[in-house]
């Protein structure tokens, strides 16, 4: 595997940003992440109800995302799945740098339809994924829906944070999926933020995140 990270615009701009690229045998991913953005998104991954939720975690947290990955579908979504997951992960670990000065926790409550998603999030350095979300439907779309486990462990894992995620209830698979993805972008959104009264302090007592 071969990875390069880089930041930028932490400093003078206060805006923060993150640049990823991944090239292992079975997945290439380029990914650039800016925290404060504007909901934009440019994203292909070869599996389009995957490109689809990362578009609305982009517009409903705020942030601009652009990200392409080539990966082995012909064998199975899974490489290319989870690899999103550690990418993205990467992306905001980066875009964080030391975490001073944010929130830390994010948490969100958010039904769509009929279905109704809690997700709470710590980047507290320390990865731990719950993944409670039982789905009717092996697929949805042309994703399966197993696998979305699999890229919240990835991005749970390489940004370094407890992401718990739960669906409470719904009938559409579509509507669980979409739910969970929009409430994971609310709360990451939340937790990402900055509190100007904190801005040179680390949240928390140990001195390291």
């Amino acid at each position: 595997m071969a990875a390069r990270i880089d930041s930028s615009g932490r400093g003078r701009s206060h805006i923060r940003k993150a640049h990823v690229e991944r090239n292992t045998t079975e997945t290439q991913i380029q990914a650039t992440l800016t925290l404060e953005g504007k909901g934009r998104y440019d994203v292909h991954t070869g599996i389009h109800f995957l490109d689809h939720m990362l578009e609305l975690f982009a517009k409903h947290g705020g942030f601009d995302l652009k990200l392409r990955a080539k990966g082995d579908l012909d064998v199975d979504q899974h490489h290319t799945v989870e690899d999103v997951g550690i990418v993205l992960g990467q992306c905001f670990r980066e875009a964080l740098g030391d975490r001073r000065g944010i929130n830390r926790a994010g948490y969100f409550l958010m039904p769509l339809d009929e279905a109704l998603a809690v997700v709470a999030v710590d980047l507290s350095g320390r990865p731990y994924l719950v993944c409670n979300v039982p789905l009717q439907q092996p697929k949805v779309g042309d994703l399966q829906t197993e696998l979305i486990e699999d890229f919240f462990q990835g991005f749970a894992t390489h940004v370094g944070a407890n992401v718990h995620l739960r669906l409470l209830y719904g009938r559409s698979t579509h509507h669980s999926v979409e739910a969970i993805f929009k409430t994971f972008a609310r709360a990451m959104k939340m937790a990402v933020s900055l509190d100007s009264r904190l801005k040179k302090e680390l949240p928390s007592t140990k001195g390291l995140l």
